[in-house]
């Protein structure tokens, strides 16, 4: 995948197979436009094709992780940075083009960040609001800071969250709470994101880093054909009958049992020993 930095982010790819990418607009609370998500998706797309790439994190700088959509910058698209796809008309200037903006673009990064099945992070640096928010409840892992601050509040201008992120709240929290969480407009510290189920861990911001780091690690570290599958498996899960999940999981299990990881894992089993997992990885690495 393409490394560098681009229109409101920058990427970085750390062994064994981390992309990193950072938001880098602390100005704008890194506030993103259509053309940062439109980025974002290719840069997604360029991470799932890469076989150099296992598990993908995100995280901001200075005082937010994103803040939601940057309005002031809308129309200028963060010209000054070079972007990976070419610029488009805004599309926004009437309720069809709204339509088509929302469904094309911005719950599009969601949905491709959904579709991925390499292990996806949100290291929760700061501020997280509206599309922020959304995203980083579209990643399968969130760690977040003691002093990061998660919601949506898009009634407090009368509007809706847009994303998908009534979807992503009902799945993480349920519908009682997810009416509470959004009829009632709230922005939640931290410590009760976690209570709420909404993160995964918190810690202090210096630390934040070093433990998203190691999950990356960890998650890089594992059998990477049998974890995606299954991460692909579990997703499936949440909309299928018990009936259709079983079958799912049955054909995915045809593939991973006859994969060089079981094989090995099942021998270092008997041989009491580590498995030797992603060789064809490391082979492939080793040839590029």
């Amino acid at each position: 995948m393409q490394k560098g930095t681009f229109r409101g982010f920058e990427v970085r790819v750390e062994a064994p197979g981390i992309a990193w990418i950072t938001f880098n607009t602390p100005e704008r609370l890194n506030g993103m436009t259509s053309a940062v998500k439109r980025d974002l998706v290719e840069t997604l797309m360029q991470a799932q094709m890469d076989n150099g790439v296992r598990v993908i994190v995100f995280t901001g700088t200075g005082r937010a992780f994103c803040a939601g959509d940057d309005l002031k910058a809308y129309s200028q698209g963060l010209k000054a940075e070079p972007g990976l796809v070419p610029p488009m008309p805004p599309g926004h200037d009437n309720a069809i083009g709204t339509y088509d903006g929302l469904r094309m673009i911005s719950q599009e990064l969601n949905r491709t960040l959904r579709i991925i099945d390499k292990p996806t992070i949100a290291a929760l640096n700061g501020v997280a609001i509206q599309t922020g928010f959304s995203l980083a409840l579209a990643c399968d892992f969130r760690i977040a800071a003691e002093d990061a601050r998660l919601g949506s509040a898009t009634l407090r201008f009368a509007l809706l969250p847009d994303e998908g992120g009534q979807h992503l709240l009902v799945q993480h929290m349920g519908l009682a709470k997810t009416l509470d969480f959004l009829l009632r407009k709230r922005i939640v510290s931290a410590t009760e994101a976690l209570e709420l189920g909404l993160v995964h861990e918190v810690v202090p911001g210096a630390q934040l880093a070093q433990a998203a780091g190691d999950l990356a690690r960890e998650l890089a570290d594992g059998p990477q054909v049998a974890m995606r599958l299954l991460k692909r498996s579990i997703y499936n899960a949440a909309e299928l009958t018990f009936e259709q999940a079983c079958d799912e999981i049955a054909a995915k299990t045809a593939v991973v049992d006859h994969h060089p990881d079981a094989r090995d894992g099942v021998a270092s089993f008997v041989e009491r020993r580590q498995p030797r997992f992603n060789a064809w990885l490391d082979e492939d690495q080793a040839s590029g």
